[in-house]
């Protein structure tokens, strides 16, 4: 009974970490490139600034239960590993947000390309990192 609840633990662990690392992939480098080849520079920048914002929040929260599911299939590396991902993926929201104006409510304005490139890059290096723990949790570490 206690090898089929380990074994599901990190099973579920390797599938949700491999899904939230396709996510990533897809958010960071396939929809910017075909964002950047289809629509003028201003639009791909404003798309690519939205999907990354709105995409940081779900992969979070998979890698959360992936972290979850591997405490629990007794991979103890692997669901830190989740954990730091799934942190990273929540500071895109925070790079990412609009600035506030002097009335309190948000301005839209495109904080500058710098942003984007730090949650680009962000995206990019926390995907290794749940890569890593996946790797980690076949294992059962």
């Amino acid at each position: 009974m206690l090898e089929t609840i380990r074994n599901f633990g990190q099973d579920g662990a390797v599938l949700l970490m491999g899904i939230a690392v396709g996510a990533a992939w897809i958010v960071a480098i396939v929809a910017p490139n075909t964002s950047y080849d289809h629509l003028n520079d201003d639009e791909a920048e404003d798309h690519v600034r939205e999907l990354l914002k709105s995409a940081s929040d779900p992969i979070a929260v998979l890698l959360l239960v992936a972290a979850g599911l591997a405490i629990l299939g007794s991979a103890l590396i692997a669901g830190i590993s989740a954990l730091i991902a799934a942190f990273g993926f929540f500071t895109n929201r925070w790079t990412l947000a609009g600035i506030k104006a002097k009335d309190g409510k948000t301005d839209h304005q495109k904080p500058g390309k710098t942003q984007r490139i730090l949650a680009v890059s962000l995206t990019l290096i926390f995907s290794l990192v749940a890569a890593a723990g996946a790797g980690l949790a076949v294992f059962g570490l």
